[in-house]
């Protein structure tokens, strides 16, 4: 998964009609100036200290363009740091953000001073492992290939002493270590530096026993197995997982909750009524960006949101 994702991101645009998918920042600018709004108002209330934007996975950098404008309105303009390893998609970034510091990693962001992480849609893309229950016990799903063709097949080490006591209906475990060392890692640098991580993605809030391995290709499910690096893989995040990773390095991690409540909170329908209001002409497709991103039957309910910070510093909006 991780092979196929570093290939299939670093020769495409997978965004919009003519790609794969379409995120929440491409539907409506109204989600990044919201998502920049909640970052200035944590940081007025934590006493306006020098801050780092950051923003992992950035796509084509709309969030950070769109969440930067809202936030030089309460005269925050703070050094922008993107965590991207496409090359075509940093080139889509440095014209949305100019002056943005690129990293490959988390490990080279800045030290001096707190960060203020958002990572939407990214943890969704990192590698999973699953576990699943065979006639012989828990064994690890691993692929093999049959051909030209790659295959799921389950390995040989048994794995039934590490499967949950809960775990008493389904028949896949899935696990994150990727994305949980990746969390630890950004949470005891909160910690240290203070600063705050804002997390949005599709997901649950564990324990859940199924197989949520996907593929997109052209806004379709596909096979996951088949055109390797060719389609998006991703998996539903476990953000009761990334919690318990955020307490295990002493950050706080707010209660998750769901994206379509989190922008509510933060002021969506009156954002829309004013966009609506100066575009009149553009008053459906506002009307229909705000049912996409909030709808409990879009991604209002199915989409998730976790708030980490650092000890000390306040409630983040939306999550009190």
């Amino acid at each position: 998964m991780a092979l196929c994702n570093a290939h299939y991101y670093a020769t495409r645009d997978p965004l919009g009609a003519a790609g794969d998918f379409t995120t929440a920042p491409e539907i409506s600018q109204m989600f990044g100036e919201l998502i920049g709004l909640w970052a200035a108002d944590l940081w007025l209330r934590a006493g306006k200290p020098d801050v780092a934007w950051v923003e992992l996975g950035p796509g084509r950098g709309t969030l950070s363009a769109d969440a930067l404008r809202a936030i030089a309105k309460a005269v925050l303009t703070p050094p922008a740091h993107l965590v991207e390893t496409s090359p075509l998609l940093r080139e889509a970034q440095r014209r949305a953000v100019p002056g943005a510091t690129h990293h490959d990693g988390i490990d080279t962001l800045p030290t001096d001073r707190p960060l203020i992480v958002v990572a939407n849609e990214f943890f969704d893309a990192l590698p999973i492992r699953q576990i699943v229950r065979t006639e012989a016990g828990w064994r690890e799903r691993m692929v093999d290939c049959d051909g030209d063709r790659f295959v799921p097949t389950v390995g040989a080490q048994r794995f039934d002493a590490v499967v949950p006591d809960a775990v008493s209906d389904g028949d896949v475990i899935e696990t994150s270590p990727a994305s949980v060392a990746i969390l630890r890692d950004l949470a005891a640098r909160i910690v240290a530096q203070g600063g705050a991580l804002l997390a949005i993605d599709y997901g649950y809030e564990g324990p859940l026993a199924g197989d949520t391995l996907q593929a997109l290709r052209r806004h379709r499910f596909a096979d996951p197995f088949a055109a390797p690096g060719e389609q998006d893989l991703t998996a539903h995040v476990d953000f009761a997982a990334l919690a318990e990773a955020a307490h295990a390095e002493g950050a706080v991690a707010h209660q998750v909750t769901t994206q379509g409540a989190l922008l509510g909170a933060l002021g969506i329908t009156a954002r829309a009524a004013t966009l609506a209001r100066a575009a009149p002409n553009r008053q459906s497709e506002i009307e229909a960006a705000w049912r996409r991103l909030c709808a409990p039957d879009a991604m209002g309910t199915l989409f998730k949101a976790l708030a980490i910070t650092a000890p000390g510093w306040p409630m983040p909006g939306g999550f009190g």
